[in-house]
């Protein structure tokens, strides 16, 4: 069985790919055998089309972007040569992404992302992610991922579970607290 990049992320509750989102997407990414190239094979539910046995592109838009953010994470843990999920802790969310929709992607057949890092610089990954079902090329994407949390991912609320308990009181520095009017 493949090593999933999100298997490494604890408390993960988002909807493309969160392990603790059990209403979401739940993706699962991995490294080819160079570990040049990050694969997600995901089979499109009938609840996600657009058309009828058309996927909808914003759900393939968020495939995309989870898939890639995962690229980008594991990306940077194999260039400080770390196992995935070792301390400090990495984390990404897409600071841009652009899609090109080729074809209409169908919903009666498992979809394959494959992904690959082009640069690591600092904070940023640019990722590059192409989309096939059935051997045809149905979107591709250009993606630039922001490392949005660089340590102990268990110390920062933004990151738990809600109900998890908290090590902190206090709001993450920088976070605005509402109050009611």
């Amino acid at each position: 069985m493949p090593d999933y990049f999100q298997d490494h992320m604890p408390d993960n509750v988002c909807f493309g790919c969160g392990t603790m989102n059990h209403e979401g997407l739940q993706i699962k990414s991995y490294w080819d055998e160079s570990g040049e190239q990050a694969i997600c094979v995901w089979q499109p539910e009938h609840r996600y089309r657009g058309w009828h046995q058309v996927l909808n592109g914003g759900i393939l838009a968020t495939l995309i972007d989870c898939h890639s953010m995962g690229a980008a994470l594991a990306a940077a843990y194999q260039a400080e040569n770390r196992p995935i999920g070792s301390q400090p802790v990495y984390r990404y969310a897409t600071g841009t992404i652009s899609v090109r929709y080729l074809k209409p992607t169908p919903m009666d057949t498992p979809i394959e992302l494959r992904a690959r890092v082009l640069e690591l610089s600092g904070r940023k990954a640019r990722v590059v992610c192409d989309v096939f079902a059935q051997g045809d090329k149905t979107a591709e994407a250009d993606v630039v991922g922001i490392r949005v949390l660089e340590g102990e991912a268990a110390k920062d609320d933004r990151f738990k579970t809600p109900g998890a308990s908290s090590s902190s009181q206090q709001p993450p520095e920088g976070a605005v607290e509402e109050t009611a009017t």
